[in-house]
C-alpha cells in the first residue's frame, strides 16, 4: 500500500517584489498555515508561525510593538513594518511534497521552486538577498544556488563567517531593463545582488546557534544571553 502524501503547498504570494529593495528567503511555513488550522498566536501572515523568531526578532530590534494573534490587526502591523523599510517577502519554495507531516526542509520531497532569479530579473529595485538559513540542503541558499546553475551563474563569497556573505553579478537582460533606467542609459552590463545568509529564525536552528564559538564567547560573559539575543544582533545589521 502506497504511503499518503501530505501536499504542502505555499499559503502566500511573493509580498512587495515591485517595491522592496531586500527580500526575504525562507522556504515554507509550517504545514497548518496550508491547511488553515492556526494555533491562537499564530498569525495569518508570511513567518506568522509562534513557534517562528522571526517578528520577535524584527519586533526587539524596531521595538514594534506587535501582536502575536490570529486577527487582521497583526497581519496590517507586518505589512505595514515591511513596506515602510520597503522590504519583500519572497520564500523560494511554491509547494512540496511530505511523507511525514512536520516543518523540516530535509523532509520536502518533489519540491517546486518559484523562479527567484526571474523575479530579480524582473524587479531591479531588489538590491538585498536576507536567506532564512545557510546552504544546508533544502535550504532557501541551497535552492537558490541550485537555480542559479541552471543559469550559468554563481555565487561569489564576500565573507565566509557567519551570517555568510555573497555576491551575484546578475546580467542585465532586454527583459529585466525597467522604464526608469534602461541599459543604454546605464552602460551597465549587470547587477550586484548581495546575499546574506542569516541563522534560521526557527527554534530547530538552536542547537547550531548553542555551538557557534562567538555565541559561547558571549553566553560565557553573560549567563543571561540566550540565542534570541544571538540573533537580533545578528539580524539588526542587515535590517
Amino acid at each position: 500500500m502506497a504511503k499518503k502524501v501530505f501536499k504542502h503547498i505555499h499559503p502566500y504570494e511573493p509580498f512587495l517584489l515591485e517595491k522592496a529593495t531586500k527580500l526575504i528567503v525562507g522556504t515554507l511555513p509550517p504545514p497548518r498555515f496550508t491547511t488553515g488550522e492556526l494555533k491562537p498566536q499564530d498569525v495569518d501572515f508570511c513567518y506568522g508561525s509562534c513557534n517562528g523568531q522571526l517578528w520577535p526578532i524584527l519586533d526587539s530590534i524596531f521595538h514594534l510593538g506587535l501582536k502575536y494573534e490570529t486577527t487582521q490587526e497583526a497581519v496590517e502591523q507586518r505589512k505595514q513594518f515591511l513596506m515602510k523599510n520597503k522590504i519583500g517577502v519572497c520564500d523560494i519554495v511554491e509547494s512540496a511534497e511530505r511523507e511525514k507531516i512536520d516543518a523540516s526542509d530535509l523532509g520536502m520531497q518533489n519540491v517546486v521552486l518559484r523562479d527567484l532569479v526571474g523575479y530579480l530579473q524582473e524587479y531591479d529595485n531588489i538590491e538585498t538577498l536576507l536567506f532564512m538559513g545557510g546552504n544546508s540542503k533544502n535550504g532557501p541558499e541551497y535552492f537558490f544556488r541550485k537555480q542559479l546553475k541552471e543559469h550559468g551563474l554563481k555565487l561569489k563569497v564576500v565573507s565566509d563567517i557567519v551570517p555568510r556573505i555573497h555576491h551575484l553579478e546578475l546580467p542585465i537582460t532586454s527583459s529585466s531593463v525597467s522604464v526608469r533606467a534602461p541599459a543604454c542609459r546605464t552602460g551597465r552590463q549587470s547587477r550586484t545582488i548581495k546575499t546574506v545568509s542569516l541563522t534560521a529564525p526557527s527554534g530547530a536552528a538552536n542547537r547550531a546557534v548553542g555551538s557557534l564559538p562567538a555565541y559561547k564567547d558571549l553566553k560565557n560573559k553573560n549567563p543571561e544571553f540566550n540565542t534570541l539575543d544571538f540573533r537580533v544582533m545578528q539580524y539588526r545589521e542587515f535590517f
